[in-house]
């Protein structure tokens, strides 16, 4: 027996941003995970295959290094990370749970970056915001999710996909 909801969920404030001046791509997620946001860092559940994907593109086991590591070698590579929504409603982790959410400035953000050249949307709920990031005259592409929920696409055809797209904007 499923039991009622007897309030509404909790409303989850979202990571700031991770970028800066040399941010060329950005990657948009959707919003935090439980795990992500009990940790204060981005794609932090262990079956994630964000940071296992970077690293099978760059040639570094990501996964073994450090949180702030990871953080510095991706925006070393001009890879900022930030997501659509600022804040949502939500119980659990799937995005279809998302409930009154409040989108981020991407707009705002983007502005901000001089060297911005793309931008990638993680997943379905992320591209659901490529109406709003197609109006800065940039390159947007829609990639598959590296979220464990995720899990008809197998790792070596999202690694595919993501390496295609990153290929295109990684100078090294």
């Amino acid at each position: 027996m499923v039991k009622p909801r007897t309030s509404p969920p909790t409303r989850l404030l979202g990571l700031p941003p991770v970028v800066d001046a040399d941010t060329r791509v950005l990657v948009l997620g959707s919003f935090p995970g439980a795990a992500s946001l009990a940790a204060q860092q981005y794609y932090a559940h262990p079956r994630n295959q964000f940071w296992p994907i970077l690293g099978a593109v760059w040639g570094v086991d990501m996964k073994a290094l450090a949180y702030p590591q990871r953080l510095a070698l991706a925006r070393s590579r001009g890879l900022g990370i930030w997501d659509v929504h600022a804040a949502c409603r939500r119980e659990g982790s799937l995005d279809s749970a998302i409930e009154a959410a409040e989108p981020n400035d991407l707009i705002g953000l983007a502005r901000g970056l001089p060297r911005l050249v793309a931008l990638l949307h993680n997943g379905t709920e992320s591209a659901r915001s490529m109406r709003v990031t197609r109006t800065l005259g940039l390159p947007v592409h829609r990639l598959p999710s590296t979220s464990p929920a995720h899990a008809s696409w197998s790792f070596e055809r999202k690694l595919a996909a993501w390496a295609e797209v990153l290929a295109l904007y990684d100078p090294a």
